[in-house]
């Protein structure tokens, strides 16, 4: 079982970088780039939003993703799972 969630984790982070990564390169609307980009954020968002609603924007970064990348790797994957 802790192996399963570790994975799950795992995949959820590398889902979160994907994103960050094609949020630097323009998508043009449509286009195969656009659709995964939009699966990506509909997977993303509903943990990214909160987050972003505590923490504000430094400058023009979102530092959202951080956070939650963060709390992925220290508290889940190592305090609760141990992974």
């Amino acid at each position: 079982m802790i192996t399963l969630l570790c994975n799950i984790t795992l995949a959820y982070e590398v889902i979160l970088i994907a994103r960050a990564l094609l949020s630097w390169f323009p998508l043009h609307p449509g286009g195969a780039m656009a659709r995964v980009s939009d699966v990506l954020a509909r997977v993303t968002e509903p943990v990214l939003a909160p987050v972003r609603r505590v923490v504000p924007r430094v400058g023009m970064f979102d530092i959202s993703f951080l956070i939650v990348l963060l709390v992925l790797q220290i508290v889940v994957r190592g305090l609760i799972l141990r992974c």
